[in-house]
């Protein structure tokens, strides 16, 4: 038996990096599995690599910023398996850049996306939780929306929104029988931290105490311990895994 037998999980931004990692955890411990991401041709490639392990996965093209599309997955997904029990906000994009250099639509990028993805996707999906009267939403920060970083006003600025949505959400879905909380993730070994010149990342293992960036794996199971019965009430909380990363 896994933990998340005959659950329906949603994942947002699931054909790579944590996102998959995430996906792969929660299908391994039962879930029907489905993966939201914008990329058509990498999502298509997850389902035939899930589907080869006999894991039970669905995956829908979307994207988060355009309502629409958010809303008409979601309803496929609920008609036809009747469910949803967990929703993973996951989906993010950075466009780094200082204040000064920073264009409009670098800022805007990064705020549909990170923020407003987050919102679309919550607003679909949490009338249909509400109808069964249970649901877990996870939505993910970053230990720069608590610490701030240089050259990412846009980013820091969605991750910080993520923690409050998810402490209002908390308060007005906890009675409804739906728990919202957020991980903060550290600096974490996937494409997007790889790009970060040899010299900052020796920087952030030695601020980060535990001596290592994290894995991906590190936040699926901070998901998955979140979405779990085990977690029950746990409600509005932000949980850093970051090692212990001193900002």
């Amino acid at each position: 038996m896994g933990r998340f037998d005959n659950k329906v999980v949603i994942v947002t931004g699931a054909a790579q990096g944590i996102g998959k990692t995430a996906l792969e955890k929660f299908a391994a411990e039962g879930a029907l599995a489905v993966a939201w991401d914008v990329n058509q041709e990498k999502g298509l490639e997850l389902k035939k690599e899930f589907s080869a392990k006999f894991y039970k996965i669905e995956f829908q093209s979307v994207n988060v910023t355009d309502f629409q599309s958010v809303e008409a997955a979601a309803k496929a997904i609920y008609e036809k398996y009747g469910r949803i029990d967990v929703l993973v906000n996951n989906a993010g994009i950075t466009r780094d850049a200082t204040l000064l250099k920073m264009t409009a639509e670098q800022w805007q990028q990064v705020i549909d996306v990170n923020l407003t993805g987050a919102f679309n996707t919550t607003k679909a999906i949490a009338p249909l939780m509400v109808e069964k009267k249970f649901g877990r939403i996870i939505n993910t920060s970053s230990v720069v929306g608590i610490y701030g970083n240089f050259g990412q006003t846009n980013y820091v600025a969605t991750k910080s929104g993520i923690v409050g949505l998810t402490k209002v959400w908390a308060r007005e879905l906890g009675r409804k029988g739906i728990t919202v909380n957020a991980v903060a993730p550290g600096f974490i070994a996937t494409e997007m931290v790889k790009t970060v010149p040899e010299k900052i990342l020796s920087a952030i293992v030695e601020k980060t105490p535990v001596g290592r960036l994290g894995n991906p794996e590190d936040i699926a199971s901070a998901y998955c311990y979140l979405a779990s019965d085990e977690a029950s009430f746990i409600n509005g909380a932000t949980l850093s895994v970051d090692g212990g990363f001193i900002g």
